[in-house]
């Protein structure tokens, strides 16, 4: 009998096997991640002529503070997410990254609808249903195209269930297939992933953490969604583990031509996985953009930070880049700062960013941030680049002698941008 924590082998593709040891080699450079993700598949490619799966457009969620005592009154609200937008297209991948506590995995719940969202709009689909306003009944059949893998493959996973009942468990539900066909489906679903299909039988506790996130993503797969949201998907992994598991989710998203929101915070993988990238920050998306532009022109002061904090192995004997350390603690969603929320810990802050709130400015043909001194590292301005965009002097106050512009609505890339160097839009 085959040792449940030692699955059968696939030379095949040896990233597959789940109980696969690093060889003697690899064990003494102590490889990164990405360099174990290369030795599977390569970076995933950027697709521009795919229309988008789903449309994300202004999208709220705020979480009722209530007081205590006999009578419970509303006396504030958790602004967990407020406003964001975003594209993530058909086939392909959309990274959301960003520190704890920063709302990406309720944008996560409110795309699955286990959050019904207080306002924005979730367009999905080729007939653009929204999500948003849809009823539990009207949502049955589109959860089938929507599905999630969670992040603690511990705790997902109900324990008195049968790997064999939590995967056959969407298949009974939606009738998808007669119930003499459900346990060779689930068969089938294991082995894709990886899995020995004679497994069915047992119980989560008798798998290793890798197993059980092969179990979540195998029942995610059940239904042949068109969109998954990987709610960190590998976080609870060892790196060899977690470069076997992306390269099973790039398997399979090729196979099934399946759409990614793919939640994180570790950057290597999302740069490997995802051909673009959106920063968060308290509920607003600060930054977003295509990968190169994201990991090597990155220009807003929260995003340069966050890559300054990466451990980098191939520049380690060349010195290492120096370390953006902020100042101060992340405010409260509660209580907000006024104006941009990152200006109590950017060293670029003015009065400007206390009083307006920066658009989420398109500054070249993928990449879009929100900051009136945007610019790479060295190469802010001492101005506001948005100060006559949006009709206000260089302290933030209105200015008579400019039109205000709608910039910063569409959720998607528009044809013209605005070049920060000659201060005027462009095209390509």
């Amino acid at each position: 009998m085959t040792d449940v924590n030692h699955p059968p082998q696939h030379p095949e593709n040896p990233a597959v096997a789940e109980g696969a040891e690093l060889s003697t080699a690899d064990r003494e450079q102590k490889l990164s991640f990405a360099e174990l993700a290369d030795s599977g598949h390569a970076a995933a490619q950027l697709r521009t002529d795919v229309e988008p799966v789903l449309t994300v457009e202004d999208l709220k969620m705020w979480f009722p503070v209530r007081s205590s005592g006999l009578v419970r009154r509303t006396i504030g609200h958790v602004q967990a997410v407020d406003g964001i937008s975003f594209q993530v297209p058909r086939g392909g991948s959309l990274g959301l990254v960003g520190e704890s506590g920063c709302g990406k995995s309720t944008t996560g719940r409110l795309i699955t609808r286990l959050y019904t969202p207080t306002a924005g709009s979730m367009r999905f689909g080729e007939k653009q249903v929204d999500l948003a306003t849809m009823s539990n009944r009207e949502l049955k059949p589109i959860r089938r195209d929507v599905q999630m893998i969670f992040q603690d493959p511990y705790t997902s996973l109900n324990p008195r269930h049968t790997v064999g009942a939590i995967i056959g468990a969407p298949l009974e539900v939606h009738k998808v297939v007669p119930k003499n066909k459900v346990l060779p489906r689930v068969q089938e679903l294991l082995e894709i992933v990886g899995l020995n299909p004679e497994h069915y039988n047992r119980y989560p506790n008798e798998f290793s953490g890798g197993q059980r996130q092969r179990i979540g993503i195998a029942r995610a797969l059940t239904l042949n969604p068109k969109l998954l949201v990987a709610d960190e998907p590998v976080s609870a992994l060892d790196v060899s583990i977690q470069a076997q598991v992306i390269n099973l989710l790039q398997e399979l998203q090729a196979e099934f031509d399946i759409a990614f929101l793919f939640i994180a915070h570790d950057l290597a993988v999302v740069r490997h996985f995802c051909p673009e990238v959106a920063v968060m920050y308290l509920g607003k998306i600060v930054e977003i953009a295509d990968r190169d532009s994201i990991y090597g022109h990155a220009h807003h002061p929260y995003t340069q930070a966050l890559l300054s904090a990466v451990p980098d192995i191939k520049s380690a004997g060349h010195g290492r880049r120096e370390r953006i350390r902020l100042e101060g603690d992340v405010p409260s969603p509660i209580n907000p700062p006024s104006g941009c929320r990152f200006r109590t810990r950017c060293p670029l802050a003015q009065e400007i960013c206390a009083k307006v709130e920066p658009p989420l400015l398109q500054i070249g043909p993928r990449h879009k941030v929100a900051c009136h001194f945007a610019g790479e590292i060295g190469r802010h301005p001492a101005t506001p680049v948005t100060a006559g965009l949006l009709g206000v002097d260089k302290q933030g106050s209105p200015d008579p002698g400019t039109t205000p512009q709608p910039v910063g609505t569409n959720p998607g890339y528009d044809k013209e941008w605005f070049d920060l160097d000659s201060q005027q839009m462009v095209s390509a």
